[in-house]
């Protein structure tokens, strides 16, 4: 009997996902082994115009903070974390330079940021409770986006609480809502190879399944172009998208490339993602995630040009502004970019730029007008 090839093609595949049927693992894996990527890439642009007003691209004003490095996990990715006992290089932030840190991004009108650490022995959940209780005392209304879920599975581990119980006592200190790091590749294939201590597969998604059933909302991410297969890359997708549907709560979905330089992996990495490899999974990710509504495009790792050519490859954000970023750059990857870099390449990309909060609502729908009204400071 012959077999019957049931591969679509393309063009088949992106034709049925524009009338509106699901992206199947089969599907998404034909396109990530395509190279047709003008096709994709307007495809996802197609969707992204659904899901999003087609004429405005989101950003964020906010900061990383990285309240330790200090780390037990030795990811072989990581060029950001020192070991425990590390008295020259390995740290711990004190109150007063967090507020400090936090004072800056509200002068410029920030409204959050994304505060993740390492998996340090010192510090148990007491500490964190302080911290955001502390926060929240000072500066009620800045949003608290911290804690990967390895962060949080390990503070519960050293607490002795189950997840659930972590992240209702971490909420009512004052965490608002948890960032999708530590999320790599949900494949423990993978994960084993990368970082064997830390969290697996399962363990990253029930803390986000259990933070979800408490009504915070988180974000996904993936960071890709190491020793995954493109099988194991759709998997990760899948495994993400299956947790929405059963639970929601992602509000967007971020990926971005390994960057190898500092890093052990690095050393063995022979090739990392280029950047047509870069538009093509967030273009892929855009079909695929038909339940997450918003896309991010990581400037941070791919520089502002690519960054901005993937607001045309599914994506409704360029990300944060972010007025402190160690981690990427621990690692060789160093962007900067200000609000008003933010504007010219929005609306050089053809789009209104609005600036949002944490949870995507609009902070200021002018912010170039208020670039025009900012008084302007003569020198000393």
């Amino acid at each position: 009997m012959a077999v019957v090839d049931t591969t679509r093609t393309v063009s088949e595949i992106l034709s049925r996902t524009l009338d509106g049927e699901r992206l199947s693992d089969a599907d998404a894996l034909t396109l990530m082994q395509s190279r047709d990527l003008v096709a994709i890439g307007t495809a996802a642009n197609e969707i992204r115009n659904r899901k999003a007003n087609p004429g405005e691209v989101t950003y964020i004003v906010d900061r990383n903070i990285n309240y330790t490095n200090v780390c037990v996990t030795d990811c072989n990715f990581c060029a950001f974390y020192r070991k425990p006992g590390d008295v020259r290089e390995g740290y711990v932030l004190p109150h007063q330079v967090i507020f400090a840190k936090i004072e800056e991004t509200l002068a410029i009108g920030g409204t959050g940021a994304l505060m993740q650490g390492g998996h340090n022995p010192e510090l148990g959940i007491d500490w964190y409770e302080e911290l955001f209780r502390a926060v929240k005392e000072r500066y009620p209304k800045f949003h608290m986006h911290a804690l990967s879920p390895p962060e949080v599975m390990y503070i519960s581990r050293r607490a002795g609480l189950s997840i659930a119980d972590t992240i209702s006592r971490l909420r009512d200190a004052g965490l608002d809502s948890i960032p999708g790091g530590g999320g790599e590749i949900l494949v423990d294939r993978v994960r084993t190879i990368l970082a064997p201590k830390k969290t697996k597969s399962d363990e990253w998604l029930e803390v986000m399944r259990q933070a979800h059933r408490q009504g915070m909302t988180t974000s996904a991410t993936m960071m890709y172009g190491h020793v995954e297969t493109l099988a194991e890359r759709v998997e990760h997708m899948r495994r993400l998208r299956e947790l929405q549907d059963e639970v929601p709560g992602f509000r967007a979905f971020i990926s971005w490339t390994f960057q190898p330089d500092n890093t052990e992996l690095g050393k063995t990495v022979n090739e990392t993602p280029t950047s047509f490899e870069y538009l093509l999974v967030q273009a892929i990710s855009r079909l695929y995630f038909d339940n997450i509504p918003h896309i991010q495009s990581s400037w941070v790792t791919q520089g502002m040009k690519i960054g901005q050519v993937a607001l045309h490859f599914g994506a409704d954000d360029l990300g944060s502004v972010m007025l402190e970023e160690n981690v990427v750059s621990s690692a060789g990857t160093t962007h900067r970019a200000t609000t008003e870099d933010f504007c010219r390449v929005i609306r050089n990309a053809g789009y209104k730029p609005i600036q949002r909060d944490t949870y995507y609502r609009v902070v200021n729908d002018d912010p170039e007008a208020s670039l025009r009204a900012a008084p302007v400071v003569e020198p000393v």
